[in-house]
């Protein structure tokens, strides 16, 4: 793909998200997301492999879904309220509508069929695209319409979406598809909480996006996609896996690393609000997503493969570390400490 398409494509992706954030009527919203739908698809498809073509198209279809489900539940709300007004969704049956929309977006269960299969078909970055960027503009209008919305549904989607997400990560050897369950998990810590504090969930989305990126970055770099190839890339950049070990125990939620900080806040949120028994189900649901971090960082940095692996061991390279992963490494396993400053605002 030449530069100048790269440049419009992205330019794209940034506009729409920018229109999405930055609007307040439901039709500009919506035009927002078809931008970003459209902008991403040829960047999902540029290998031209059958596998790529077939995830463009899934991701196609359900977008295109999501995205007219988005605008009929908009438009039962101005035909029952009179109001296009975002922050004015007020008609119970839209609201649910609106929930199921956004949910298919984002991939939420029970609407995640869609998320590993794209995952899996794109190429790394666009990977890290989809998983991060592409998820801003449905939580940005999840954000907006959060006081409207049922809490009892939203509870339900996040239980089951940690369960599946830890659940189907079990027995996964594509690294992509372990993230997009992993995506799927961490989802369901963002919409568990995002009827009682808002912040809270937009700080879970920062911070999965830092160890995400972080973690896609490095795959990129070391040319890694299945865990046989993880195996073996701890020759190649020894200093590299052994960050990216800290990174999935940050990813996963372990103490003193980032990652504690808003499961940690969450946790505590829920047990003010009452809900211990949630926070106790999805805090153990995480465990689940905890054996598959540990499983990948065991084959990055501790397993030796056997000697009769297919794969031929990576020459190492004495190529620096990219600044850009060194300091999303940092950031990534550094910001617990953080946690007194960011409370009072929260």
């Amino acid at each position: 793909m030449n530069p100048q398409a790269k440049l419009i494509f992205a330019s794209s992706l940034l506009l729409g998200t920018t229109i999405v954030i930055s609007s307040n009527h439901w039709i500009t919203a919506w035009a927002g997301l078809e931008i970003n739908t459209l902008a991403i698809l040829p960047l999902i498809s540029k290998s031209h492999h059958p596998r790529a073509i077939e995830a463009a198209t899934k991701y196609f279809l359900t977008q295109a879904t999501a995205s007219a489900l988005l605008l009929f539940s908009s438009m039962t709300n101005a035909w029952h309220t009179g109001q296009w007004d975002i922050t004015q969704m007020t008609h119970p049956t839209s609201c649910l509508i609106l929930t199921s929309a956004l949910a298919m977006k984002l991939g939420l269960v029970p609407f995640h069929f869609w998320f590993p299969e794209v995952l899996q078909g794109s190429p790394l970055i666009t990977g890290l695209l989809l998983s991060t960027a592409m998820k801003l503009p449905p939580i940005a209008l999840l954000y907006m319409t959060a006081q409207s919305l049922n809490p009892t549904v939203l509870t339900g989607m996040a239980i089951l979406s940690a369960a599946l997400g830890g659940w189907m990560g079990l027995n996964q050897t594509q690294v992509r598809k372990i993230l997009a369950f992993s995506s799927i998990s961490h989802l369901g810590w963002m919409a568990i909480i995002l009827v009682y504090n808002p912040k809270l969930t937009l700080l879970n989305f920062y911070l999965y996006t830092l160890m995400t990126a972080t973690i896609f970055l490095t795959l990129n770099s070391t040319n890694t996609t299945k865990l046989s190839t993880l195996m073996t890339s701890w020759t190649k950049a020894p200093a590299l896996s052994a960050m990216l070990m800290l990174t999935l125990l940050s990813l996963a939620g372990l103490p003193p690393l980032t990652g504690f900080l808003p499961k940690w806040l969450i946790i505590q949120e829920l047990t003010k609000q009452e809900m211990t028994p949630a926070a106790t189900i999805i805090a153990l649901l995480s465990l689940l997503g905890l054996f598959f971090y540990l499983r990948l960082a065991y084959c990055a940095t501790i397993t030796l493969p056997p000697h009769s692996t297919n794969h031929m061991k990576q020459w190492h390279t004495n190529k620096p570390i990219p600044s850009s992963i060194a300091i999303l490494t940092v950031l990534s396993t550094t910001l617990l400490p953080l946690s007194p400053m960011i409370s009072p605002t929260i």
